[in-house]
């Protein structure tokens, strides 16, 4: 086992938690771009909102995702500091990279492909959980097309449904329900995505012996990660917000309703299974959703292409990343 002095150990702590404190600043699009697009909740009112719920999100969730981040992607039986360190510099620094351009890639499977690549550049193929792997992989496509599916029939029924309202009377309405839906969707982003950092610091200090022989989530972890998460919300990511609220299709209350409501199912569900997903393609499949319910050409196809792109290539680039840091590393230690 390879053990570190304990200063070192709370410093790959606060790295983790700098991660997630970046995944929250960078997903903040997420939780809030709708509630923002449609002038429901001013930007300072909104990520306020958003990151209140990101913080109790502990509170309605178990801890399916943690346990699948820390033991499910790679053999935590070779997870060391060093594998911890560059699995998060992959996600970081990926992060840094698509939130400067305004990309709103995934947090999630930057961190997964980092785990991976630091497994990798450790011991090999025999290093990766291929089962896990393949189920958080799988869900770059199922989560997206979900959300794309339920935002569709949302529009559908909530546009049989309020037929013969004026279009003044739905907007009225949709406007106090988007504050709803906007908390369900802010309470599965907590819920999903700062699990995962709450997987890699438990895997950390398992690896040190500081949880004896058996797996689990430390509760002042859960609050660490839901505190940093929180924080990075409030600080907003308004780069993201406006490709997430404008550039892909123009909404309208309902519309975001829908859009906000889809998503958060498509997340409830990836929770309790212990699944993973990326908040970002949740949400962006949900806006093309309600978008194409207009009609296909509402939805500016070029930009939500280059979205995918980054999907695609986030994992292999964090796992790049993660496993030059690994070797660099290496190099002085």
């Amino acid at each position: 086992m390879e053990t570190i002095a304990l200063p070192l150990l709370v410093g790959l702590v606060g790295i983790a938690l700098l991660f997630d404190f970046l995944n929250g600043l960078h997903d903040a699009a997420n939780s809030i771009a709708t509630i923002v697009s449609t002038r429901v909740l001013r930007p300072q009112y909104a990520v306020f909102w958003a990151a209140f719920f990101n913080f109790i999100a502990f509170l309605f969730f178990g801890l399916h995702v943690a346990t699948t981040l820390g033991k499910g992607i790679i053999d935590p039986s070779i997870v060391t500091p060093h594998v911890v360190f560059a699995a998060l510099m992959g996600a970081i620094v990926w992060n840094i990279v698509t939130w400067v351009a305004g990309i709103p890639s995934s947090s999630s499977h930057a961190l997964v492909g980092g785990l991976v690549g630091a497994g990798l550049a450790k011991t090999g193929f025999s290093a990766v959980v291929w089962s896990g792997l393949i189920k958080t992989a799988s869900a770059i496509f199922l989560s997206p097309a979900l959300g794309f599916f339920l935002a569709l029939m949302l529009v559908l029924a909530v546009s049989w449904t309020f037929v013969r309202r004026t279009p003044f009377a739905v907007d009225r309405t949709f406007r106090h329900l988007q504050f709803v839906s906007a908390s369900l969707y802010s309470l599965g982003h907590g819920g999903n995505d700062a699990q995962k950092t709450m997987g890699i610091i438990a895997v950390l200090l398992y690896s040190q012996g500081y949880l004896g022989g058996e797996f689990y989530v430390p509760f002042w972890v859960v609050i660490a990660c839901q505190s940093a998460m929180a924080l990075g919300t409030l600080m907003g990511g308004w780069r993201i917000v406006h490709t997430m609220g404008s550039k892909i299709t123009r909404l309208n209350p309902m519309q975001g309703f829908c859009a906000e409501s889809g998503g958060a199912i498509t997340l409830f569900i990836a929770t309790y299974f212990g699944i993973p997903v990326s908040t970002t393609h949740t949400i962006t499949g949900a806006i093309i959703g309600v978008g194409a319910a207009r009609r296909v050409s509402a939805v500016r196809w070029g930009i939500a292409g280059n979205i995918v792109i980054a999907w695609i290539i986030t994992m292999p680039a964090g796992a790049a990343i993660a496993a030059s840091a690994y070797w660099l590393v290496g190099l002085f230690v």
